[in-house]
């Protein structure tokens, strides 16, 4: 799955363009759009770095249509609406972490955190509200560095450019 990131200029609207591997092709909606990187930027490559599916972008892999996407086009596949529930459904209980673990690495990134004891104390209180807020701090420190990269090229693009970023396809089980 594809995702293009459109850098607009500050204080517009932003959005991202979901291109998934079925051809369908949805325009999420967000926030204000700032200088920073945006959240749901942040959301893919920290899913993605952390290999967790269990958050909002495995879900829009396996096939969940929120309320704030908008089909362009492309044919949804047969039986479309009950794949988009079972995909919510089946993360019911991982999208709150996905979300808690965005902050967690933001956080990593933003105080310059290098050591695994000072990840573990972080995760200790941005994941508090979990029954299971263990997390591999190498994996953590890396998404940590990767997240610094691509704010910076976030920041070198100019109005109308793009950010694209990748979300792994599944293997499918034999």
């Amino acid at each position: 799955m594809r995702v293009r990131f459109p850098r607009l200029d500050d204080g517009r609207r932003a959005y991202c363009v979901v291109e998934r591997s079925d051809g369908v092709r949805y325009r999420i909606h967000e926030g204000v759009a700032g200088p920073g990187l945006p959240h749901d930027a942040v959301h893919l490559l920290v899913e993605r770095e952390m290999g967790e599916d269990g958050g909002f972008w495995g879900a829009v892999a396996a096939g969940a249509v929120f309320s704030s996407m908008e089909h362009i086009d492309g044919r949804r596949p047969p039986h479309a609406r009950e794949r988009s529930r079972e995909a919510i459904r089946a993360r019911s209980d991982r999208l709150q972490r996905a979300e808690l673990m965005a902050g967690l690495v933001e956080q990593v990134a933003e105080k310059g955190i290098t050591s695994a004891d000072a990840v573990a104390r972080a995760a200790g209180e941005a994941l508090s509200t979990l029954r299971d807020g263990r997390v591999d701090a190498a994996r953590v420190l890396a998404a940590s560095a990767a997240l610094k990269e691509t704010a910076r090229r976030w920041a070198a693009l100019a109005p109308g450019e793009e950010l694209v970023m990748e979300w792994p396809e599944r293997r499918r089980r034999r």
